[in-house]
């Protein structure tokens, strides 16, 4: 197999594949012959650049072409993949170097700083620049044959507890994306689907091209930050037919935004808990019903309101089609050999064996829906990022003013939870305002800024067990 390949370079070469909208409103249709040449030229490069079969490229690129190219050419020629969001800081994207260890990076210049900072060795790892055209200058290179367990795609989770781990995907996950695509996200040939996950993040690699493609859909890249009211524009002047977003951006738009009937054919949510409260409003409003799903990083997706069934707002849907899940003490398992697109294993680990423990507490009704509950670790689920409490701390302890902190989730009406500190500071210091502005710039600072935390307490001691473990359960209620 091979999804470069067998997927674009198979199709026909003046059909539009996916259409681009720039950070300065430029806007440009791409048939697959483009991104077939493209690809097999950025591909070229790379191998004149010393990248080989199985070597990993780094991306930190936003949601461009140039994003696409290079991961197609990871896949041509089977090198791994390993999509970085530009969100990541110094700290972030230094342990991903180390854990990785990249052949090539290709980013966008914005990112150039952030990527000296992490101390990426000057000549040691190539760094192509995303829009120049020397990343397009290479001899086009052939398609390889590749087994279904060749690596793919390297992933990193969200870090639920410590550093985030390295999920490695299989090339079977690119075709195995045919389940979700078609009983989920539901595109159809011909249609346009906009999935507006910022590249770096799980759904991004599976929904922004690959399962429209497999589904013979076109795609719609956007390369600008989230702002409701332009949402709604963009998918009435392009006429998305499929729409995939995160649940804190449909709850934002019907919060802010003028929400009114759109030319959606269908709508979809992942990430978080989707509320029946939002789900009404935009059935009401916009005309369309949002179907909630599920997956991790290290499954693909694994359930989803199904497509021709009866709407369930605020349930998760059922299993898809083949896949075997269990509730066990209220904890959702997965069996890996039902699911398609299973990771392989860690970076520097072993495969998994057994049924797969999720971490995420579910309710199971009488007809076989799922309904998510909330988490059995201390992982905060903030606007469908997935965010460790570990590393907010560690990034809060590096402070000087700071003696000790731990972090919670909040409640919070459109994003879920937000990231709450409780901080013990060091003789000297005082609270105050400015200093949990300072706090918090210091944390957007050391770590991606979506972990920052937007509400900040001071206490002068944190509640420990008798074995000094910090009694979360006991701030979060308080």
């Amino acid at each position: 197999m091979n999804f470069t390949r067998d997927i674009v370079d198979a199709a026909p070469a003046g059909a539009v594949a996916l259409i681009t909208i720039g950070r300065d409103g430029a806007r440009r249709e791409w048939t697959f012959g483009e991104l077939s040449g493209g690809a097999a030229r950025v591909a070229g490069t790379l191998q004149a650049r010393g990248v080989r079969r199985g070597d990993v490229v780094m991306t930190l690129v936003g949601n461009r072409v140039e994003w696409v190219l290079t991961l197609l050419a990871c896949f041509r020629m089977g090198a791994v993949a390993l999509p970085c969001t530009e969100q990541l800081r110094a700290k972030d994207l230094a342990h991903r170097l180390r854990v990785a260890r990249p052949a090539a990076i290709v980013a966008d210049e914005r990112n150039l700083a952030e990527l000296a900072a992490a101390g990426t060795p000057a000549g040691a790892v190539p760094v192509l620049l995303a829009g120049d055209d020397a990343l397009l200058a290479g001899p086009p290179a052939p398609a390889v044959d590749l087994a279904p367990d060749d690596p793919a795609l390297v992933i990193f989770t969200s870090g639920t507890s410590g550093e985030p781990k390295a999920a490695l995907h299989a090339q079977r996950y690119l075709a195995g994306q045919a389940l979700q695509a078609e009983h989920w996200l539901d595109a159809r040939p011909g249609e346009l689907v906009w999935c507006t996950a910022a590249a770096g993040w799980s759904k991004s690699a599976r929904n922004t091209f690959i399962a429209p493609w497999l589904r013979g859909a076109r795609a719609l890249l956007h390369d600008a930050r989230f702002d409701p009211a332009e949402r709604l524009d963009l998918i009435e002047r392009e006429g998305v037919d499929v729409l995939c977003m995160a649940p804190t951006e449909y709850r934002v738009i019907a919060r802010r935004a003028s929400l009114r009937r759109l030319p959606l054919r269908t709508a979809v949510a992942a990430g978080e808990a989707l509320d029946a409260q939002v789900v009404g409003t935009w059935l009401d409003d916009a005309g369309v019903a949002i179907r909630d799903g599920y997956g991790q990083t290290e499954t693909g997706a694994v359930t989803g309101m199904p497509r021709d069934g009866e709407l369930r707002p605020g349930s998760m849907g059922r299993p898809l089609p083949g896949v075997r899940v269990d509730v066990r003490d209220g904890q959702l398992h997965v069996d890996p050999a039902s699911v398609p697109t299973f990771f392989l294993r860690y970076l520097g680990g072993e495969p998994h064996t057994g049924w797969w423990p999720t971490g995420d507490l579910v309710d199971r009704d009488e007809d076989g829906y799922l309904w998510f509950r909330g988490r059995a670790d201390d992982v905060i689920v903030s606007a469908g990022y997935r965010i460790g409490p570990t590393e907010v701390e560690a990034a809060l302890g590096s402070h000087p003013a700071v003696a000790e902190a731990a972090v919670v989730g909040a409640p919070d009406p459109e994003r879920g939870e937000v990231v709450r500190a409780i901080v013990v500071l060091r003789d000297g210091h005082v609270a105050g305002d400015g200093l949990v502005r300072e706090l918090q710039e210091h944390v957007k600072r050391e770590t991606a800024p979506y972990k920052y935390p937007r509400i900040v307490e001071f206490a002068p001691q944190l509640p420990r067990t008798a074995s000094g473990k910090v009694r979360r359960a006991e701030l979060r209620r308080g």
